[in-house]
């Protein structure tokens, strides 16, 4: 009995350990539409480690404005063009120029973006 009462806090520590976000670990990449002048552009933001750290989107290398958390405008014509059609995420790697490390994340795009636009001539909602 006193072996399941000294080992159950070790293993719950170990069970939260396990589960709760590493410190380490990079948050995911965001999108979101806004517009930019007169085309729409989509805004990519996401947290790095070093400030010199290199972005890249699908691997095209980006200027990003900020330092830790940061940002970058892409005109919606200029992800089209690196992304496959029909793409619903675009991949996000950060090169950490201290160690080599890259970490890579997706960001979602917003809902047909790079997709075909079906018009529907109705909608069916129905309920549980």
């Amino acid at each position: 009995m006193r072996f399941i009462a000294r080992a159950l806090p070790a293993s719950g520590a170990a069970f939260i350990m396990a589960f709760a976000p590493g410190a380490m670990a990079a948050p995911d990449a965001a999108s979101k539409l806004v517009s930019c002048g007169k085309a729409s552009c989509l805004l990519v933001s996401g947290r790095r480690e070093h400030p010199e750290s290199q972005v890249s989107i699908n691997g095209h290398a980006v200027s990003v404005k900020g330092a830790q958390v940061w940002r970058v405008s892409l005109p919606v014509e200029t992800v089209r063009e690196w992304s496959p059609p029909s793409a619903r995420t675009i991949q996000v790697s950060v090169l950490n120029p201290d160690t080599g490390n890259e970490t890579v994340s997706r960001a979602g795009l917003p809902i047909g973006l790079l997709g075909h636009v079906t018009d529907f001539a109705a909608l069916v909602i129905g309920t549980r």
